[in-house]
């Protein structure tokens, strides 16, 4: 399965192949990151779905989105697992999810998963801005523009003034996103700080699951 471009996985999402006996309906945000996995262990029994991951600007529209992608698989696959965290759905996606009879990733956020949620929930960082991979990639679709920097960059202190940092958890070593997230720091007058995070929890769920799933 090849990849889109960010702006398709934001504004469309992924659609399966309709191989493999176990899908994942996933967050636009996270295709990169499933897909390498995947490729990485041979989970050719795994297939991937994405939803839009723009939906993460209106939290309240995930769960029912996810139902409706369950809904329209589930006669297809053996088995399918959501990957999202709750996401700002105040515990609905988990209710929706138990009540559908499927598992989701554990965690309040993508965020919190990546760091690893034990490790995240330690640090208790309430003045830190977090960007992925992803995010640093669409910085301006999800941060500058939504938050109208774009056409009114004088309300960036007031947006931002209860933060003191930017901190970049970074998936992969890539200096150039680096230095873009450097650089989205400096955009917002935050301090930079940067966290090789790799796939956190993720890896190990769905690496749980491809077992659990006879892969």
């Amino acid at each position: 399965m090849t990849t889109p471009d960010d702006r398709t996985l934001t504004e469309t999402g992924l659609s399966p192949t309709g191989a493999g006996r176990i899908l994942l309906i996933a967050c636009g945000a996270l295709a990169r990151e499933i897909l390498d996995l995947k490729a990485a262990n041979g989970w050719t029994h795994i297939d991937l779905t994405c939803l839009p991951a723009k939906l993460h600007l209106y939290p309240d529209r995930i769960t029912e989105e996810v139902r409706k992608a369950v809904a329209r698989h589930r006669d297809r696959y053996e088995r399918i697992f959501v990957v999202y965290a709750d996401c700002g759905t105040g515990g609905l996606l988990q209710a929706a999810c138990d009540e559908m009879g499927v598992e989701m990733v554990a965690g309040p956020h993508c965020y919190s998963f990546f760091e690893g949620n034990d490790i995240f929930a330690a640090r208790d960082e309430f003045t830190a801005l977090y960007l992925t991979d992803f995010l640093v990639r669409q910085f301006d679709a999800f941060i500058w523009k939504p938050m109208g920097l774009d056409r009114h960059p004088e309300l960036r202190d007031m947006l931002f003034g209860n933060y003191d940092r930017l901190v970049y958890q970074a998936q992969t070593d890539d200096p150039a996103l680096t230095e873009k997230a450097r650089i989205c720091a400096e955009r917002l007058g935050l301090a930079f700080e940067r966290r090789l995070t790799g796939y956190g929890d993720l890896e190990t769920t769905l690496r749980g699951w491809a077992g659990r799933s006879g892969g």
